[in-house]
Parts: structure tokens; sequence; C-alpha cells
């Protein structure tokens, strides 16, 4: 068995899991259904960017339990409706308790939406260009894990090129996990296999 505090950690259901994935029930709900799993679609790959961009600063845990308020308040994350997006809309998103109200990153996802709409290819290819195709070993602790790679530089660097903001290689690589571009389930885990 993995270290209990950097490697995987059985939960009460008897499986071992990454031990963020045991913090709180919205974690192992995450951890179990989404994170790690193939995401594909242009309105899916920007609201994820977009929601690891709010996270910058912040737990992710805060941004987890806001999801459908800003689902709701992005309409829920069209690209062409973002994109249209006014003043008016600042203004409401900067009154809406339900969600981050930080101007610039509110800005950012405008700005994003409009970038990806440019995007001849399509976000969603653009961004699984960078997939992993060759993992190495999986990660058997949380300190194996990177917080940043050579891709997720790269396509920082090409969606930045792009017009993108808020899209540095951290929050890049964090959106690459959260999409499945990565395996980055711990070895034990027993959601990387699923």
């Amino acid at each position: 068995m993995a270290d209990s505090v950097l490697g995987t950690v059985v939960g009460p259901d008897g499986q071992p899991r990454c031990p963020w994935g045991l913090s709180t029930p919205d974690y192992v709900a995450y951890h179990d259904v989404e994170w790690g799993r193939p995401v594909r679609g242009d309105r899916e790959i920007f609201e994820r960017l977009s929601l690891e961009a709010f996270q910058s600063g912040l737990s992710w845990l805060t941004i987890l339990r806001k999801r459908e308020n800003f689902r709701k308040a992005f309409a829920g994350f069209d690209l062409a409706a973002v994109a249209a997006f006014g003043g008016d809309d600042v203004a409401r998103l900067l009154a809406d308790a339900g969600i981050v109200r930080n101007r610039a990153k509110i800005n950012a996802v405008i700005t994003n939406a409009r970038a990806a709409l440019e995007v001849s290819e399509g976000l969603s290819d653009l961004v699984w260009g960078y997939a992993d195709t060759q993992p190495g070993p999986p990660p058997k602790t949380l300190a194996d894990l990177k917080s940043q790679t050579p891709a997720s530089k790269e396509l920082a660097k090409r969606l930045r090129g792009r017009g993108f903001v808020f899209t540095g290689p951290v929050t890049v690589y964090s959106t690459m996990q959260a999409c499945g571009l990565v395996n980055d389930h711990l070895a034990d885990c027993f959601a990387r296999t699923v």
C-alpha cells in the first residue's frame, strides 16, 4: 500500500483513490466520474478551460461547488453567446454572488470565447492535439505529479498566440488533466483503469 498521505488511500467503499478524491463528497464524485476522463467538444473544453482560469488562486472545491451557477451565468459556455457578451453582461456577472466575481477573469472568459470562435480547426481539436500519446509510468504518489509540462507550455503559448488570456501553462495543464489528455490518476487508483 502506498504512503497514506501521498499515495492512494482506500475509501469507505474499499476502492483505492487519489488522496484528494476522498476529502469531500463533491471531490469523490468528481474524482470517480469526471476527472481524467476524455472530454471533447468545443463547448466542453471551453467550459473546463474557463473554470480552471477562475480557479487560479482559489480552491478547486470552490469552483466545483459553483459550477452550475457558472454554467447559468455564462450561457452554458456556448461560445457564440459568451462572445457576444458586452458591458451589461459584465455588470450582471460582477453582481452574481453565485460565481467568483473577478472582473479580470470574467473578461478573460469573454475574450477566450471570441478567440475560440476564430480557431479554424475548433478548440477541441486544437487542445487534443497536445494529448499524451506516449505516457510514461503512472504517478505513484502526489509528489510524482507535475504542475506543468512541456506540452502544457507549448499549448499555453499557442493559445496565447491566438488571443487567449488566463491560459498559462499551469492552468492549461490542469485543463489537460481534467479533460483526460493526460492520465494523472495514481498508479494504484481504481479510476486509472476505468
